[in-house]
Parts: structure tokens; sequence; C-alpha cells
């Protein structure tokens, strides 16, 4: 049997990590401001996409516990 690399959580972690970074980079092109310096663009798909770069970071990093 080949162990993967990561474990089915990390995988879980990471789709959630790339599907905030699309939603972010959707939300920055829905703006409606010249150039986008709306709302939008500038304060909450920034946010959204750092917090998906998070996401994904913790899921490269993330070990589950050993049961003992």
């Amino acid at each position: 049997m080949s162990k993967l690399a990561f474990g089915k959580r990390n995988y879980q972690l990471m789709a959630l990590g790339v599907i905030l970074l699309i939603v972010g980079f959707a939300v920055m092109a829905m703006d409606s401001e010249p150039y986008g310096f709306g709302f939008l663009g500038l304060t909450l798909s920034p946010i959204i996409v750092v917090t998906g770069f998070i996401v994904e970071i913790v899921a490269i990093l993330y070990t589950p516990r050993v049961k003992k």
C-alpha cells in the first residue's frame, strides 16, 4: 500500500484554501469602482485571499495527533 504525503484532513484544508482563493479573486473582479478602488477591491477581497493563503500554509503544516 502506498502512503500519501498528506492525510485526508490536509487535503480537505487545501481544498478549502483553494476555494477561498478563488472566491477572493472573484470578489476582487466584481468591484465596480474604477481600477478596483472600492470596498470590495481594497478591503474585503484581500482579507479573503490572505485567509486562503493562511489556510493553505496550515494545511501543509498540519500533522494529526497519534493515538497511543
